[in-house]
């Protein structure tokens, strides 16, 4: 931290920068600056303490330890600060002082947390090996389908494999790791063909995610059927790679900006052809939304910006097309009751809850809403260090779930959510798509839908 005695200013310093295209971003004496600052904001604030363990070991630290100066916070006490932050986005979205907001203040505690990583990574010299693992979900799915089910058996199965994961790779030998799929959901959608021979086919093309791609297609094929339900002519794409979160959560760029660059590749032709980007995974939708216009290299910005402003979560889409002729609802079966979990990156675009929304418009059902985030974020739930703290930060969640009595279903826009409900909270919610898609069919759900029931209390414009 600083030397200077004098009091420190809430007013940017001339070391605030986002923008890794910027050389003040790679200055280690202007981030200092930056952290500094920004640690007294929240230090005098305090609005973020319910969130991850970041503010409340913050405010510890200042108060415990330095009798309230913030300048005293250690090089060790700020790593660690830093370190207990899982990217939920939770404290930009209450933060009254955002970049968002247009505050004069200019804070983004998230993205001064990936700053300060990607230095420690670039003066490293080297990303660890852990972080390259779970940086590359494509590569490990790769390796995964090459056991022909192997990986599988030994991640459910083999306490031996899993403390071989826990003390080469760091990850948690509790933690539930989500199924490899054999066909990815690419696969699928050629034999359906749904990949076009060429993009200024269709009026949406879907970018599936890395987790659907590999682990569970099922809620790409759900998302597609509702779609084509509600005579959206969508297509899909070849060669989407992951959108680049699980590297950047590290401090990766170079990794991130490489694919990221292959995405925007793969999607201009279609938002030039006048197409929306539909986005299943909140995560991935926040990356090409909010995060690739300012993270991408240079070179790759204008599309960045363009593919942006094409990007829409799938219940988002249906939800601005409700009042046109060929939305759907005439469900044939009801879940009942749903109690949704609203995903924090859903929460960090700003865009609603559409996916809970259109299940209102299923007769029979009233969501309960569920805000705690679920503690998964990413691969951080994954890690030795992580793990337990994810499941104490995903109590309120889990709780929450839990408190809507008379639900039968749970929901949630987030595969990874769901995987931290079903092995904390004792059932996996499914995601809004599915629920919708299961509704269309007569055996979807066990209550049959009585084709005079207009019942649609649920329901909102």
């Amino acid at each position: 931290m600083s030397d200077n005695a004098g009091p420190i200013s809430y007013s940017p310093t001339d070391g605030l920068s986002y923008d890794p295209a910027e050389p003040v971003y790679w200055n280690g004496g202007a981030l200092a600056r930056e952290i500094e600052r920004t640690f007294e904001i929240c230090h005098g604030c305090r609005l973020c303490f319910k969130y991850c363990d970041s503010f409340p070991s913050l405010f510890s630290f200042i108060d415990d330890r330095h009798d309230g100066r913030v300048r005293d916070v250690t090089d060790a006490e700020t790593e660690q600060v830093m370190d207990e932050c899982f990217q939920c986005k939770l404290c930009e979205v209450q933060c009254p002082y955002t970049v968002r907001d247009s505050h004069e203040y200019q804070l983004d505690f998230p993205k001064l947390v990936h700053r300060y990583k990607a230095q420690r990574t670039r003066e490293r010299g080297k990303v660890t090996f852990r972080d390259k693992v779970l940086g590359d979900p494509d590569r490990t799915a790769k390796a995964a389908r090459a056991s022909l089910g192997a990986a599988n058996v030994l991640n459910s199965r083999s306490a031996l494999h899993r403390r071989f994961l826990e003390k080469v790779i760091g990850i948690h030998p509790d933690k539930d790791l989500p199924p490899f799929t054999r066909t990815t959901f690419e696969k699928w959608a050629k034999k359906q063909g749904l990949i076009a021979d060429t993009p200024d086919e269709g009026e949406a093309v879907l970018f599936q995610t890395c987790y659907v791609q590999h682990n569970e297609p099922e809620i790409g094929e759900d998302t597609i059927a509702v779609l084509k339900a509600n005579q959206v002519e969508i297509t899909c794409e070849a060669g989407f790679d992951c959108c680049g979160m699980p590297a950047w959560e590290s401090g990766d760029l170079e990794t991130m900006q490489k694919k990221a660059s292959t995405n925007l590749d793969k999607l201009m032709p279609h938002v030039e052809a006048g197409k929306s980007v539909l986005v299943i995974n909140p995560t991935c939708s926040m990356m090409l939304r909010n995060e690739y216009p300012e993270l991408v290299d240079p070179a790759d910005r204008d599309n960045a910006r363009a593919v942006a402003e094409a990007v829409m979560d799938p219940g988002e889409f249906l939800w601005s097309i409700r009042k046109e002729d060929r939305f759907n609802d005439d469900f044939k079966s009801t879940p009942g009751n749903v109690s949704y979990h609203a995903p924090c990156h859903l929460r960090a675009q700003a865009v609603g809850f559409k996916g809970r929304d259109l299940i209102r418009k299923i007769p029979g059902v009233t969501p309960s809403t569920t805000m705690e985030c679920c503690g998964h974020d990413g691969t951080y739930a994954m890690k030795t260090e992580g793990f337990e703290v994810s499941v104490r930060i995903g109590k309120r969640a889990f709780d929450g779930m839990n408190a809507a009595a008379d639900a039968e279903v749970w929901a949630t826009d987030c595969p990874l959510a769901a995987t931290q409900f079903a092995q904390h909270a004792g059932r996996r919610p499914m995601h809004p798509m599915s629920i919708l898609a299961r509704a269309y069919r007569t055996d979807g759900f066990p209550t049959p839908i009585d084709p005079g029931d207009d019942d649609t209390s649920g329901a909102r414009p």
